[in-house]
């Protein structure tokens, strides 16, 4: 089913090598610097809004690093449960892939506890509340209640883009804030591991659904894809909301409709074409159903 040469064991073992604590990347002597950016512009996409000077495009990008972040909290509380879940049928099995599932799943409430501990510094920094969508559990359930080979492959498809992320985007980025490179950084090291377990779990979850069932749950991969695409759009214009709070200025009707397109894109590439496009993804869905990744290739480009 899968070309893929990964392990169960290879991914432990590197996991095992990784092994950092909350309490290293952040801490009293660890703090954001609110001085620089936060998101590298690839993400961000703030500086073709020439209404704004650079100290406001600073401002926005900081936002939307605080997005960044708690859309990786929400996502992770659906990834967590799905891992769980995929775990309990096999604690009597390959001792490999409990022990790497399990950590999988350790790894993933690290990380949710790791941006909580974030957001909170953000907002004592930034000085200013900024609103998200939500709450979390109820767009944890939502995802899954589909197939879980559907959720498989959206959570695939979200470690993939996080490899991307950091490596096509923040790695080489010396102007951003040092700390928030560095918890981007040590992310990016656990979900490694984890996009070569997502790819493993789909591939079985696969193997272990009719032909019919496979073609739900790319449907249904696609109808959450819509669904998030719909909650990224609001989340633009609570960044608005954010940004006008926070700087006390408000857009024109000419200068919101552009930020509106320039950043609804720009959202929309971040969490969903980043991911959509990754080839190790395209290679899984490929795996799964040949005609699958004609069908994703198609829808890509709007989300690009």
């Amino acid at each position: 089913m899968t070309t893929f040469n990964y392990t169960y064991k290879g991914a432990l073992e590197a996991s095992e090598k990784v092994n950092w604590r909350v309490e290293d990347i952040i801490g009293p002597d660890k703090k954001l610097d609110f001085t620089r950016p936060f998101l590298p512009e690839t993400l961000a996409r703030v500086g073709g809004l020439s209404f704004l000077d650079d100290e406001e495009k600073r401002t926005l990008n900081q936002i939307r690093g605080l997005e960044y972040l708690y859309m990786f909290g929400l996502v992770e509380e659906f990834i967590l449960p799905f891992v769980l879940d995929q775990t309990r049928p096999h604690l009597h099995g390959d001792d490999y892939r409990v022990r790497a599932l399990l950590r999988f799943a350790g790894e993933e409430a690290k990380h949710i506890h790791l941006f909580k501990r974030f957001r909170s510094e953000f907002e004592s920094g930034f000085g200013s509340d900024c609103q998200v969508i939500g709450p979390p559990e109820a767009i944890s359930r939502a995802v899954l209640a589909h197939h879980p080979l559907a959720v498989g492959l959206v959570t695939e498809h979200i470690e993939w883009m996080t490899q991307r992320h950091y490596l096509d985007s923040v790695r080489d980025d010396q102007d951003l804030d040092p700390q928030f490179r560095s918890l981007l950084r040590h992310h990016w090291m656990e979900e490694a591991q984890h996009a070569k377990l997502d790819a493993l779990l789909v591939a079985a979850l696969a193997e272990a659904s009719t032909d019919g069932e496979t073609e739900t749950a790319i449907g249904e991969y696609a109808a959450i894809g819509s669904m998030l695409d719909e909650g990224l759009r609001q989340q633009v214009q609570l960044n608005l909301r954010n940004f006008e709070a926070k700087t006390g200025r408000r857009l024109n009707d000419d200068e919101t409709a552009e930020y509106t397109e320039v950043q609804t894109q720009a959202i929309r590439w971040t969490y969903l074409g980043s991911g959509m496009t990754h080839p190790n993804f395209l290679a899984s869905i490929e795996a799964i159903r040949p005609a699958a990744r004609a069908t994703v290739e198609e829808m890509a480009p709007a989300f690009c």
